[in-house]
């Protein structure tokens, strides 16, 4: 079958593509269970993918980065889906949190923090969600009060990707609770040295189970003022600026996840010999399609991100589509090869069924999505 002309996938992607898929296959596989007794990855994970640079691939090389684009981060980020590993924080650490840093961040911040990120000495979270504010970032209730020596920071975040493990956490607070969204800020909140922040113990979940998620709770903790990300009460622009990417970078990997489940599908189908029946054919033929049809919108907004051209509506398309249909496809996919598959929680396309379910919950439910590309209509 013919390849898609991929414009975004040049030669040094393609060989980030190669080393990842290389590094994934060989040092993340064979530790997956070992991960899923203890809740997430150990530091020396990190710091090994950080010595081969697929961590921060897209940071300048004088903050430590590989000095790439985001196509580079994207690579790397689909082939750890594409094994089968779909806990790995590193698209919340490299993809999210290393662009805050690099995108608004003083020269200081970025040399004091960006480096031991690209190393793997440093793991970044983002904690946006609360108890009372999940998609809609308006409810959140975090305060930061400034003071002579900082900010006093009180309230809880909860679902936080890398949240037990994290040593730099970007935190959305109100600095001023009466001023709305013009109120907001981000701060970095750095773990080891922040008295007064206190993690909860690792979530268990329905999937996700080599995932770090853990609540954070704020009493009275004091961060430096310098931890100021950009200037005060631009927390809410900041963030409204970089979510069309963390939507992008979703859809991504849901397009991984929809290949891989295709060809998982196949290989058992052939296998077993199902790919003898028409109906079997036929289901793998609509979800192949399906697949094929998700990927080339990717590709699509893939570009227009290289250009700077991609609109937060257009992005949260992608993640609509993208989270959508591949859910459908592991659904067809689980169908068409039986009970068997469907109930072996061994098998690749049930830990998928699982781990994957969240994708369209997570950076913004799609149903707040839906709500985004109706305002754009």
């Amino acid at each position: 079958m013919a390849q898609n002309v991929r414009r975004w996938m040049t030669d040094d992607v393609l060989a980030v593509q190669e080393l990842a898929r290389s590094f994934f296959t060989d040092e993340a596989v064979p530790r997956r269970a070992e991960w899923e007794r203890q809740g997430g990855v150990e530091k020396d994970f990190w710091r090994k993918a950080g010595s081969l640079g697929l961590l921060g691939a897209s940071v300048p090389e004088r903050y430590g980065g590989g000095g790439g684009t985001l196509a580079h981060d994207l690579v790397i980020f689909q082939e750890q889906v594409r094994v089968g590993e779909h806990g790995f924080g590193n698209s919340m650490h490299s993809g999210v949190v290393a662009q805050y840093i690099e995108q608004y961040g003083t020269p200081e911040q970025k040399l004091r923090w960006l480096p031991g990120m690209c190393s793997g000495d440093l793991v970044g979270a983002l904690a946006l969600t609360e108890p009372d504010a999940g998609s809609d970032l308006r409810g959140i209730r975090t305060t930061a009060v400034r003071g002579d020596d900082g900010y006093r920071v009180d309230g809880s975040k909860m679902f936080i990707t890398n949240g037990s493990s994290a040593d730099l956490i970007v935190t959305a607070v109100r600095t001023d609770p009466a001023a709305g969204t013009r109120g907001m800020s981000l701060l970095v909140v750095e773990a080891d040295r922040t008295p007064g922040l206190r993690r909860g113990r690792r979530l268990a979940k329905l999937g996700q189970h080599t995932s770090d998620t853990a609540p954070l709770y704020f009493q009275d903790a004091l961060v430096p003022a310098e931890n100021l990300l950009g200037r005060e009460g631009a927390g809410f622009l900041m963030l409204m600026r970089q979510l069309p990417r963390e939507r992008l970078i979703i859809a991504a990997e849901a397009v991984a996840a929809a290949r891989r489940a295709v060809d998982v599908t196949l290989d058992r189908a052939r296998e077993s010999g199902l790919f003898a029946q028409q109906h079997v054919r036929f289901e793998i033929a609509r979800c192949a399609t399906q697949a094929r049809v998700a990927e080339s919108f990717l590709d699509d907004c893939v570009d227009l991100a290289l250009d700077g051209e991609l609109d937060t509506a257009t992005a949260s398309m992608a993640k609509i589509w993208c989270t959508e249909t591949t859910g459908h496809i592991i659904d067809r996919c689980l169908d068409a090869l039986g009970e068997t598959a469907a109930h072996d929680p061994e098998f690749p396309l049930a830990r998928m069924r699982d781990d994957l379910r969240v994708q369209r919950i997570y950076g913004g439910t799609n149903e707040v999505m839906l709500e985004v590309v109706a305002s754009s209509l």
